[in-house]
């Protein structure tokens, strides 16, 4: 008897669920990012020839597939070239993401140090400033309020945003890792009246901010000059630039008090 259909059972396992999973999440964010930019209508060429492709070895057009076969072979590495720009912003964000930080430790101590050196210039110059150091607890909501930046820390970078008559100096940036995540962003007042009357409105910042979540916010005075770290709802003041850096270590390394 010959037979005409053949129907096989397709096993779908648990494996086979994270697998398509993680591909249709690289899939997102790599549309995401391209999205808006020139790469996008590229994108939509290259699924253009990608469906000229199946219609040739449907139809068996012999031209058409030598072609379309002889382009294959160079086209992951024009890929590469045409979307240079949005694979590197997707690993950049794969860096931030904060469980591969918790995995890699990634708050490294060069962080600290250009931190500090950038808090020694704006101390001595008297240009307020305020610097977030996200930990635990995500501060992209607080990211949201500002201009969103993906700048490697450096001490350069934080002076600038920071200088008088800048459109971002007033408000905080936000360092997720050993980026700048963004920079302009408003930050919750603390609400207990102890502060109302002895604190400025950056050091009122601070204080809400560490209420709100664990994060580690150094301050700048603008009219002292003087150096404060807000965390777990304190305050500690006059902290001094040869200090500064130990006292942020052991904060950022989990000892907390």
């Amino acid at each position: 008897m010959i037979e005409l259909f053949h129907i096989a059972f397709i096993k779908f396992t648990l494996i086979d669920f994270f697998d398509i999973a993680i591909v249709s999440y690289i899939v997102y964010k790599l549309l995401t990012l391209m999205k808006g930019t020139k790469s996008w209508q590229i994108l939509i060429g290259l699924l253009f020839l990608s469906l000229l492709a199946f219609i040739a070895f449907w139809l068996d057009f012999s031209a058409l597939k030598w072609l379309i076969t002889n382009i294959a072979t160079v086209g992951i590495i024009v890929f590469v070239i045409i979307f240079q720009p949005e694979i590197r912003r997707a690993l950049m964000q794969m860096g931030q993401n904060r469980l591969f930080r918790k995995l890699l430790k990634s708050e490294s101590k060069n962080t600290v140090e250009e931190v500090c050196r950038a808090v020694e210039q704006l101390s001595v110059r008297k240009w307020g400033a305020l610097v977030c150091f996200e930990r635990d607890v995500g501060l992209n909501n607080i990211i949201e309020t500002g201009k969103k930046l993906g700048a490697e820390v450096s001490s350069e970078t934080i002076v600038t945003i920071f200088a008088p008559h800048t459109p971002l100096h007033d408000g905080a940036i936000v360092i997720q890792g050993e980026f700048i995540a963004a920079a302009g962003c408003t930050l919750p007042l603390t609400q207990n009246p102890v502060f109302h009357q002895s604190y400025g409105t950056r050091h009122k910042a601070a204080i809400g901010l560490s209420e709100d979540s664990d994060a580690v916010i150094v301050v700048v005075s603008e009219e002292t000059g003087r150096i404060s770290i807000a965390n777990n709802g304190i305050l500690n003041r006059g902290i001094e630039v040869e200090m500064l850096q130990n006292n942020l270590n052991k904060l950022l390394g989990g000892n907390s008090k």
